[in-house]
C-alpha cells in the first residue's frame, strides 16, 4: 500500500485484507499525530464542529436503498472485466447523472495492470450536489465486487455477488443522492464511488484500493479540501454492529463521536455500540494519508480476542447475497447520515 509498511508494523490476517496493527487503542491517536505532525490532527477539530440547527430532515427510505442494492446484484458479480461490471457502471453513472445533473456527474477512468498481465479498465463515478457551495463534505463507497470467494467452502476462484460488500454502501449513497435532488443539502456534498477496491489477493497490498488510490493521486478538482469524508462499506447486513474503527478514531475522532452520538439519539445503540473496534485497512486510509482529509469508515465488524478484525461470516463468500441484507440496518445508517448532513452542519 504505497510502502506504508515502513511507517508502522503491518499485520495481515490469516484470511482477509491487510490491516494496520499498532499497540493499544487510545495510543493510536497520539502515534498518528506524531507521525503526521501535530498540526494535521489539530486541524481535524476545526473541520468537525457540530450542533443541531433545527432544520427539516428528509426521510431516508430503506426500501429504496434496498432496491438500489437489488438492482446492482441483478447485474451479477461486478468484478473488473466482467459483464456485470460494465452494466453496473452504466447504471451508476446514469442514476447519479439523473440526480446531480449531467454537468455534475463524472466518470474518472483509468487502467491498472492486474494479475496475469491483464489490463484492467476501471472507473470511479463522481457526482457533486450543491456544487456552488465552498463548504463541502465527501461521501464514498466502493462499487466493485471481489473476483474470488476466498472464504467460501468451494468455488473459491469464482466471483461473488457482493450484495453487502460493495452493494450496500452504494445503495445507501444512491438513496442519499435521491434526497439531495429533492431537497438541496445545506453544504456541498461530493459522492465518489470507487472502483477496484476489492481486486487484490490476500497479502498483496498493491492490488487493493485501486480507485481511491488513483482518485487521491489524480484529484479531479485542484486543492480539494472538504470538511471531512465518510466511507460506508458493508453497511446492510443482518445483525450488523458498527464499532468505532481505530483508523477513523485516529484521524477524525470528533466526527466519530458525532456520528455515534446521533445514532444513540435515534435509538440505534445496538447497531452503533459505543465501543472501539479494530483497525481496518480500507479506502479511508488512502484518503487520510494522501489527501489529509479526515475520513471515517462505517463498517460492520467485530474484534477477535487477539485484537484482530472479524467480518461477518458471509464476507468474501458466495453467501453475500440479497438474503443477508436487512432493511433496518440500511435505515439506521441512512437515517444517521441524513441527520448529520441536513441538521448538524
Amino acid at each position: 500500500m504505497n510502502n506504508w509498511a515502513n511507517k508502522g508494523r503491518v499485520k495481515r490476517l490469516a484470511t482477509g485484507k491487510p490491516h494496520f496493527f499498532t499497540t493499544p487503542n487510545r495510543l493510536l491517536l497520539l502515534a498518528t499525530c506524531l507521525m503526521l505532525g501535530l498540526g494535521s490532527c489539530q486541524s481535524e477539530s476545526n473541520k468537525t464542529q457540530f450542533s443541531p440547527k433545527g432544520r427539516e430532515v428528509p426521510r431516508f427510505s430503506k426500501d429504496t436503498a434496498y432496491h438500489f442494492i437489488e438492482r446492482q446484484v441483478s447485474f451479477g458479480p461486478r468484478n473488473p472485466g466482467s459483464e456485470g461490471h460494465q452494466k453496473a457502471l452504466n447504471f451508476l453513472y446514469d442514476k447519479l447523472s439523473s440526480y446531480a445533473g449531467s454537468r455534475f456527474a463524472y466518470r474518472q477512468s483509468f487502467t491498472h495492470r492486474g494479475y496475469n498481465g491483464d489490463t484492467l479498465q476501471l472507473t470511479n463515478v463522481i457526482a457533486s450536489f450543491n456544487p456552488e457551495a465552498a463548504d463541502r463534505i465527501l461521501l464514498c463507497a466502493h462499487w466493485d465486487t471481489r473476483p474470488r470467494a476466498d472464504h467460501a467452502d468451494k468455488n473459491k476462484d469464482q466471483p461473488i455477488l457482493g450484495a453487502n460488500d460493495g452493494g450496500s454502501g452504494v445503495g445507501v449513497l444512491l438513496e442519499l443522492a435521491r434526497l439531495f435532488k429533492q431537497k438541496e443539502p445545506p453544504v456541498g456534498v461530493d459522492i465518489v464511488l470507487f472502483d477496484g477496491e476489492d481486486y487484490g489477493k490476500t497479502g498483496d497490498q498493491q492490488h487493493y484500493f485501486l480507485g481511491s488510490r488513483y482518485w487521491a493521486n489524480h484529484p479531479p478538482v485542484k486543492d480539494y479540501h472538504p470538511r471531512f469524508g465518510i466511507l460506508v462499506d458493508i453497511v446492510g447486513g443482518e445483525n450488523a454492529q458498527f464499532l468505532q474503527e481505530q483508523i477513523s478514531l485516529a484521524y477524525a475522532p470528533g466526527l466519530v463521536n458525532e456520528v455515534w452520538a446521533i445514532a444513540h439519539q435515534k435509538d440505534y445503540q445496538s447497531i452503533f455500540p459505543d465501543r472501539e473496534g479494530a483497525q481496518i485497512s480500507d479506502d479511508h486510509v488512502i484518503i487520510n494519508r494522501i489527501l489529509n482529509i479526515p475520513t471515517i469508515n462505517i463498517i460492520d465488524h467485530r474484534v477477535r480476542p487477539d485484537g484482530g478484525v472479524k467480518f461477518p461470516e458471509y464476507w468474501h463468500t458466495h453467501r453475500d447475497r440479497m438474503e443477508i441484507i436487512d432493511r433496518n440496518t440500511l435505515h439506521a445508517v441512512g437515517t444517521v447520515l441524513t441527520e448529520l448532513i441536513y441538521n448538524r452542519l
